[in-house]
C-alpha cells in the first residue's frame, strides 16, 4: 500500500511517500499536483492545508481540531470563508471574513501569506477529491501521543526530537541525509510524516475525522480534519 504526506515548505511542498508504513521516498516539490503526479500508485494523499471553504461562517474542523489541542489551540487557525481568499488583498479579505463569520472576526496576516497555497491544494482536490484529504500534523502527533498533544513546540530541538521519536516508535525512520528533500525545513518534513501517518490509517479504514461525518462544502466535498 502506498500513501503520501506533503506539507507546505518554502521551496514549494515537501512530501513523504509510505509503502506499507515503511519510508520509502521523500520529494521536494514546487507545486502539489507535481507530487500527485510523481505517485500515481498513491491512492491516498494527506496535505495539511485547508481543503474545502465554507461559503459563511467557520469550518467545524477548525474549532473541532483547536478544542482538541486544549492549552496548544492556537496551532490551528480557524479558516475564513471563501470568499475572503478571494479578495485581491489582505485588507479586503479581512471585511469579507468579518462580514460573513459569526462571531464576526478576521484573521491573521500569517494566515493569509497561505493563500497561495490554499489554492492550489483547493483546485486539486477539486480534480481528487477521493485521493486527497485534509490532514493537520498537531492532530496526528497527538494521536501517536496516546491523545495528548505534544507539548513542546515543533520549532525546538526538544520538539522536533519528540517527533522524530513519535514517528520511530509507529515505524517511520527518516534517514539522517534526505538528499535534495533535506534541504526543506526539519519541522515541515517531520509534520509530512506525521501526515503519510494519518494517510495510511485512511487508507486502511482505521482515521477518524473532525467533524465525523464530514461538514459539506458548496461541492458536497467533505470538510474535515482526518487523523
Amino acid at each position: 500500500m502506498l500513501v503520501a504526506g506533503v506539507d507546505g515548505c518554502p521551496a514549494g511542498w515537501v512530501a513523504v511517500l509510505l509503502e506499507d508504513g515503511q519510508v520509502a521516498a521523500v520529494l521536494l516539490a514546487r507545486g502539489l499536483a507535481e507530487i500527485a503526479d510523481a505517485w500515481p500508485e498513491a491512492g491516498v494523499i494527506g496535505v495539511d492545508m485547508p481543503l474545502g471553504l465554507a461559503e459563511r461562517g467557520w469550518r467545524q474542523a477548525d474549532q473541532l481540531a483547536a478544542a482538541r489541542l486544549g492549552a496548544h489551540r492556537s496551532r490551528v487557525f480557524l479558516v475564513p470563508p471563501r470568499a475572503a481568499w478571494q479578495a485581491p488583498t489582505y485588507e479586503q479579505a479581512v471585511a469579507l471574513c468579518r462580514q460573513l463569520t459569526s462571531p464576526a472576526a478576521g484573521f491573521s496576516r500569517q494566515a493569509w501569506g497561505l493563500h497561495g497555497k490554499l489554492r492550489q491544494a483547493n483546485e486539486l482536490y477539486a480534480r481528487m477529491p477521493h485521493r486527497l484529504f485534509e490532514v493537520h500534523p498537531e492532530i496526528s502527533f497527538a494521536e501517536l501521543n496516546g491523545g495528548a498533544p505534544v507539548r513542546v513546540g515543533k520549532k525546538t530541538w526538544n520538539g522536533q526530537m519528540t517527533r522524530r521519536a513519535l514517528l520511530g516508535r509507529a515505524g517511520i525512520h527518516l534517514a539522517g541525509d534526505l538528499h535534495g528533500a533535506g534541504s526543506a525545513p526539519a519541522d515541515d518534513i517531520l509534520d509530512a510524516a506525521a501526515v503519510a501517518w494519518t494517510a495510511g490509517r485512511i487508507a486502511s479504514g482505521q482515521a477518524s475525522s473532525l467533524p465525523t461525518p464530514p461538514q459539506p462544502d458548496a461541492d458536497g466535498h467533505p470538510m474535515a480534519i482526518w487523523y
